[in-house]
């Protein structure tokens, strides 16, 4: 989060980046866990209620973004795209976002 947050800072003043990167981290939260992962293992594919014309797999990762560690579902296509989260918790060590990650279903 610190680069976001001092490139928001630069363009919109002092105080306002963090405020910003925040808001951002919300609006695209899914991306960002996505590039923030260390780790990641596949559950499976995803099998929607509507017919799509693209397949999904249903990605666990785990990783650490604004200083905390997570454990996150994704859903990823086949061109390692993430185009959705489906839950995410958050860890006090990687050894337990780990842990998380690898008992994923």
């Amino acid at each position: 989060m610190e680069a976001p947050v001092a490139g928001l800072e630069l363009e919109f003043g002092r105080g306002a980046g963090e405020a910003l990167a925040h808001r951002f981290l919300e609006a695209e939260e899914a991306d960002f866990r996505w590039d923030a992962r260390v780790e990641e293992r596949w559950i499976g594919a995803y099998e929607s209620a509507d017919d799509e014309d693209f397949e999904l797999d249903r990605i666990a990762i785990c990783g650490r973004l604004d200083g905390k560690w997570f454990c996150a579902t994704m859903l990823v296509d086949g061109d390692g795209q993430a185009h959705g989260m489906m839950g995410c918790r958050q860890f006090r060590s990687l050894v337990r976002a780990r842990d998380a990650m690898l008992h994923a279903h």
